[in-house]
């Protein structure tokens, strides 16, 4: 299987949740948008005041995404 990254979009303060919600649902439309293949997006809750939304991207793509839309992180996406 192909190695894949997870790209990761901070939020935090009580307006984090619907935030990271929304940024999710702007991620899923790149990644069709830009058909993006073997893809999976996302938000989940760290604390209630820090939630993230993500993209995962094979790791040969992440330079790439990583100027375009600027994610305040990213690891090694585990499949487990």
């Amino acid at each position: 299987m192909t190695e894949r990254v997870k790209l990761i979009w901070d939020f935090r303060g009580p307006n984090a949740q619907p935030i990271a919600i929304h940024h999710a649902k702007h991620l899923a439309e790149f990644a069709e948008s830009e058909k993006l293949q073997n893809t999976l997006t996302g938000n989940e809750e760290i604390t209630p005041m820090h939630h993230i939304a993500f993209l995962v991207v094979e790791k040969t793509l992440m330079h790439s995404l990583r100027e375009t839309l600027k994610p305040t992180r990213g690891q090694i996406f585990d499949e487990q």
